[in-house]
């Protein structure tokens, strides 16, 4: 039988690799222009460390793991009669792998505190695992891109991501709009319609405005145990039209009597005033209610990614603030796919094949191909002594665009034919006026 993958997950081939090498190295240089530093952490955590920190939903799709030896031995035959995965798999796993990387982070933190010097700037690219139906765009596995920034409560922090995702997408040549919201604003909301323990379900459901249309929030809304008065309320805020400035000085009115919903107001200001006067974006910003997170720990600033003011409280470490962005680099990959965005030179990393004539010629292309490695110029040469012909489309098709023919008489005058696979100019040289050439 042909051997395959688990559903949701993928093979990637030179192609695809040098592909999603290029999304990988951008974000990280632009990761290192801002100050942020790399970290790793372990593809498996200990499921005290994941479990609780994502909501109910999100502790299901944990992919966990059976413990090593006889597990069952720790289950007695009442615990198999109640039938309950659940308590099953708390009994037979204490591992899981990672969900995504903000919650190792803060293991991480609270773990090597005394070692860290705050703020703290870290970055992170690592593979996550979600144990979801798997569809188009939706994998089991797939890579974060994470920045975050611990250990300071400043606005500032929130300018710089922002800054930092104009540039990404800036440098792949994508034209964004970046979305901005605050978890506070939404807490306010839900206090003024007098639904402050619905905000969970609030947040959730506003999230899918563009996915399902106002009609099913709306259902959803009332599902979730809003009255129709209360959803009614909700309208105009979710719909909310005008400028940057203007949306806020609405909010402003709506929430007036929320403390907390001005507090979310007052730093939605700041962030955007503070990008207006530095004036160096590229792409629009723009405040939208509609952007909300389910997940438990977003406490202020929602942008791709937000500021969490409580995460590591989780792990005895209370008082830390954090604040963060992530990049999805499958979805980056799409886009740059679909719109034919990657440079000319990303797929062909090698830039000179040596045609190999035989022994003693192969020899001569071996010495050539150490002197244009040492020049930092990918060489080939070609293993086999097979037709010229196969060895030349073997070259067209890994996109070489230079190949070098070194045969008897290129030996005996100490020269090598240099042959340009896009113009089909061929010249005789020595291999330092070929290597300038390749150069450019």
């Amino acid at each position: 039988m042909k051997p395959s993958i688990p559903k949701g997950t993928r093979d990637f081939g030179p192609v695809e690799m040098a592909r999603r090498n290029y999304i990988f190295e951008t974000i990280r240089k632009v990761y290192a222009l801002y100050g942020f530093r790399q970290i790793e952490t372990p593809a498996t955590e200990n499921l005290s460390t994941l479990m609780g920190k994502y909501g109910e939903e999100g502790d299901k799709l944990l992919f966990k793991i059976l413990n090593s030896g006889d597990f069952k031995n720790a289950v007695s035959t009442d615990d198999y009669a109640e039938k309950s995965a659940a308590a099953l798999a708390s009994r037979f796993c204490e591992k899981g792998l990672r969900y995504d990387l903000t919650v190792p982070f803060a293991r991480y933190v609270v773990q090597h505190r005394e070692e860290l010097q705050m703020p703290f700037k870290r970055y992170q690219i690592q593979p996550v695992w979600r144990a979801d139906r798997p569809q188009k765009g939706r994998y089991r596995e797939f890579y974060q891109c994470d920045a975050d920034i611990v250990g300071s409560d400043s606005l500032l922090n929130e300018v710089e991501l922002m800054q930092i995702i104009d540039e990404v997408f800036s440098r792949f040549g994508i034209r964004v709009s970046i979305k901005i919201n605050n978890r506070k604003i939404l807490t306010g909301i839900a206090e003024i319609i007098g639904a402050a323990d619905k905000i969970i379900d609030i947040t959730v459901a506003i999230d899918k405005l563009d996915k399902i249309g106002l009609e099913k929030v709306n259902e959803e809304l009332l599902a979730a145990g809003l009255n129709a008065e209360q959803v009614q309320t909700l309208q105009p805020i979710i719909e909310l039209k005008g400028s940057n400035a203007e949306k806020v000085a609405t909010m402003r009115e709506v929430l007036a009597a929320s403390e907390t919903g001005l507090k979310g107001c007052d730093e939605v200001a700041f962030v955007l005033d503070t990008l207006a006067a530095a004036g160096s974006l590229r792409n629009e910003i723009e405040l939208d209610l509609t952007l909300a997170r389910g997940l438990n720990y977003y406490t202020g600033c929602i942008f791709g990614g937000g500021r969490y003011d409580n995460l590591t409280g989780i792990f005895g470490m209370p008082g830390l603030s954090g604040v963060g962005i992530s990049f999805g680099a499958d979805r980056i990959y799409d886009v740059l796919n679909g719109l034919d965005l990657y440079p000319s030179d990303t797929v062909g990393s090698v830039r000179l094949l040596f045609i190999n004539f035989g022994e003693r010629e192969a020899a001569r292309c071996l010495e050539y191909a150490a002197a244009a490695r040492k020049k930092g110029v990918s060489t080939e040469v070609y293993p086999d002594t097979v037709k010229m012909k196969k060895q030349m489309a073997y070259a067209n098709a890994q996109h070489i665009p230079f190949v070098a023919l070194v045969g008897e008489s290129e030996l005996a005058e100490n020269r090598l034919t240099l042959k340009n696979m896009e113009t089909g100019e061929q010249q005789q040289l020595s291999i330092e006026e070929a290597l300038a050439i390749i150069e450019g």
